[in-house]
């Protein structure tokens, strides 16, 4: 549609004295003669905001354009009823980064200024994507954490459908003698608070509670889940084996490399086949089906399968046990021995039992060291006389907690010491312990009544079906590399890659009482969140507030499946003929499908191939001779873009030939840009995106590998044109690292100063 146009300059900040104004007033109306053009100081002023307001009512103004601050300032302040905002930063990008009445700062913010005009007249006004929501959260799990966040969400005045697979409700905290506060004293234990909460879900009138059931399937979106509840038999053995199956059949394709092969089909559960509603409703077999908003995973945990430390009694020795197993031992008061019921004098804690495996603390955690400490602490209450000897590897007491290992340290009774384990052997009357690499630095061999080994912590979603999504992309949540389900867990800790199912609790990690609960909390406020925004048609994390979603062209689809398949988030299913199926609520909005689709089909209505495209076309670009080269940078909003702001505030230095455009995520770049960047000219092409990896996140999961990917595509697309490939880069930049962008940038121009000017210029 045609925008009419305001184009605010502002003159503070030092900009009006850096800057012709009166030159980049003449960019706005005289090459794209804008409905109205103003130049003044603070346009944040009460005062200066009343003016714009009366342009937008007494011109009909449908765009407004704020030339000065950074995007991130301001952003209340600028925001209009009955016209949209578009921000260019005059500050921290041009006359806080480069010198001050310079011919290329002129021109840098001259091309700003075009290319703000021009994304704003590309703007579509389309209305958010608005359906009926249904306020209720599905909470899976009875445990501590489940339970917490169920009660959380009734609190709230939702209503919340509890699943649970045992007979009762608990969980594993049913079995815990004592556990920690992680209030002051620190050093104390106290029993378990599990049947209090027990009994305040079932004096709840907003939680509905299913025990001995479990999720047979999920379907739909965020706001309109649809849930079918069985109880629990046989039928979850099946979708175990198929899920698992499923699981190693995409692994070994995403291993192999083989992009051409087709995805392994997800299993469908029963009603995943039938083809309409009535048919669902006449299986015959008892479920419930319920609407939810959102989803709580909190399904808890397992213990580690110890079977196959035969080196070390498990299985061979009937005193021999897990640290589970003790737990048990320990709610019947005194601690006895299970071969003959006598009290137990002596137990070696081992905590560092899987030497052998490749991962040996894969499931390992603080919360095993602080159980090793609280079940030595058992002993000693019990038996005033018993020694606990307590070998670990790794010793870990975060926070407050490190009060209570102090306090254990200073007990007599308990001997603590690196080392590991070697061999548990069955004396006359007791049992040898055999142990290697101590901070003696020597072999101990210590004779105990009892050998308690540490287990880990497995999530309950390792090789189980618990969610059964019926998505495209498979009925798991996405696992990180220890096996948990996935979390963002630098800025978005409850988030994983389906949108509106959040995890809790042990699912997403080892955690103790303490942090299960706030987890709880977390996750529920969440998903409350995804709800409510829901309803009002907008976007969550990260971009929450985002009222844009993608559109499809559909008829020029040519079912290639690049969407469905590059989604991080699973926004996309699929008709039978392979046309892609959007479901708007599931979108984060990070763009990336558009930057996959090669027929260029998906747009948001602020963000476009068309769009962005254009922008670059509406950057000057000064001919060979001219020896002014020109740059462009796609950037990452997320992390690169705030780090280019705070470059500009410690006022870094770097050229004035290059041009940030800024992206909703690396990974919705797409090829056709760099080719209307080459062929205007433009010299150079350098993509900044989110660092990834184990030690770090993409906002959008993914979305910098995409692009590095995809960008690996078109160096032989350059040496046809006869390109040289390095006037393309791709770069990682966390936002801490602002320090590092005068070099990255610099370096990018030094490198092209190496090659002829872009031999399209002027075509």
């Amino acid at each position: 549609m045609d925008h009419k146009i305001g184009v605010y300059i502002e003159t503070g900040y030092g900009i009006g004295d850096a800057l012709d104004i009166e030159a980049l007033s003449a960019v706005a109306t005289d090459e794209f003669g804008v409905a109205v053009c103003r130049a003044d100081a603070y346009w944040n002023d009460p005062e200066k905001l009343a003016i714009i307001r009366n342009d937008i009512s007494g011109e009909g103004l449908t765009a407004v354009i704020i030339a000065g601050p950074s995007p991130r300032v301001f952003q209340e302040e600028f925001a209009f009823e009955g016209a949209f905002t578009e921000r260019i930063n005059l500050r921290e990008h041009v006359i806080w980064s480069h010198p001050a009445n310079d011919e290329d700062t002129q021109m840098l913010a001259e091309d700003y200024i075009r290319m703000g005009i021009t994304k704003a007249s590309k703007y579509q006004d389309r209305p958010p994507f608005m359906e009926e929501v249904e306020k209720s959260i599905l909470v899976i799990g009875g445990g501590m954490t489940g339970l917490t966040a169920a009660l959380d969400a009734a609190a709230a005045n939702y209503q919340v459908y509890l699943v649970e697979k045992e007979a009762r409700l608990g969980g594993w905290a049913n079995n815990f003698h004592k556990v920690f506060t992680g209030k002051p004293p620190y050093g104390r234990i106290v029993d378990s608070p599990i049947q209090e909460k027990i009994k305040a879900v079932n004096a709840s009138d907003k939680i509905k509670v299913f025990t001995g059931q479990r999720v047979f399937s999920i379907s739909g979106a965020p706001g309109m889940f649809d849930v079918v509840i069985r109880p629990d038999g046989d039928w979850i053995k099946k979708l175990d084996k198929e899920q698992n199956e499923w699981l190693a059949a995409k692994k070994a394709k995403e291993a192999s490399g083989t992009e051409e092969e087709e995805t392994p089909k997800p299993p469908a559960p029963e009603e995943a086949e039938a083809v309409g509603e009535e048919q669902e409703e006449s299986i015959d077999f008892a479920h419930e089906k319920v609407r939810v908003g959102a989803v709580v995973l909190a399904a808890g945990w397992r213990p580690e399968n110890l079977s196959g430390h035969e080196n070390l009694g498990y299985g061979k020795y009937p005193d021999v046990v897990t640290s589970v197993q003790l737990e048990e031992l320990a709610t019947k008061g005194k601690i006895t021995r299970p071969s003959d019921g006598k009290e137990v004098n002596s137990i070696a804690f081992i905590e560092c039992n899987d030497g052998k495996t490749k991962h040996p603390l894969l499931y390992a955690s603080f919360v095993n060291s602080l159980v090793t400490l609280k079940q030595a602490h058992y002993l000693r209450t019990t038996n005033p006389e018993g020694k606990a000897y307590i070998f670990y590897e790794n010793m870990r007491t975060p926070g407050q907690y490190e009060k209570y290992y102090q306090d254990l340290q200073n007990d007599p009774g308990i001997f603590l010491s690196k080392g590991t384990p070697v061999s548990v052997s069955n004396g006359a009357s007791s049992l040898t312990v055999e142990l290697k690499d101590t901070l003696l630095g020597e072999k101990v061999k210590v004779n105990v009544d009892m050998v308690v080994l540490s287990t880990g912590m497995v999530p309950m979603t390792k090789d189980s079906a618990i969610v059964n999504l019926k998505y495209r992309q498979g009925p798991f949540l996405p696992e990180n590399l220890y096996g948990f389900n996935d979390s963002h867990f630098i800025c978005f800790p409850y988030e994983t890659q389906r949108t509106g199912i959040y995890t809790a609790g042990c699912v997403r990690g080892p955690m103790d009482f303490q942090s299960c609960e706030l987890d709880a909390t977390g996750a529920a406020l969440k998903a409350i969140q995804c709800v409510e925004l829901t309803a009002q048609g907008k976007g969550v994390h990260p971009r929450a507030g985002d009222e844009s979603f993608p559109e499809i062209f559909i008829t020029r689809c040519t079912q290639c499946k690049r969407c469905t398949e590059e989604c991080p988030f699973g926004a996309y299913d699929e008709k039978p003929d392979g046309t892609p199926l959007p479901n708007p609520t599931r979108c984060r909005r990070c763009a990336i499908c558009m930057g996959s689709c090669p027929e260029r089909i998906i747009s948001f209505r602020d963000h476009s191939v068309d769009m962005i495209g254009s922008m670059v076309k509406s950057v000057h670009v000064p001919d060979e001779y001219a020896e002014k080269p020109r740059v462009i940078v796609f950037i990452c909003e997320n992390d690169a873009l705030p780090a280019v702001d705070m470059a500009g505030i410690e006022r870094l230095q770097y050229s004035a030939y290059v041009r940030f455009i800024p992206l909703r995520c690396l990974g919705n770049i797409n090829l056709v840009w760099i080719a209307d960047s080459l062929s205007k000219g433009i010299d150079g092409i350098l993509l900044i995106g989110c660092k990834y990896g184990d030690d770090y996140q993409c906002h959008f999961v993914k979305g910098s590998e995409l692009a590095e990917y995809r960008m690996g595509k078109i160096s032989e697309t350059l040496q046809r044109l006869v390109l040289e490939p390095d006037r393309i880069q791709v770069e990682q930049l966390a936002i801490d690292e602002y320090g590092k962008i005068p070099e990255l940038i610099d370096g990018f121009i030094e490198t092209l100063s190496e090659f002829d000017p872009n031999p399209y210029k002027g075509f």
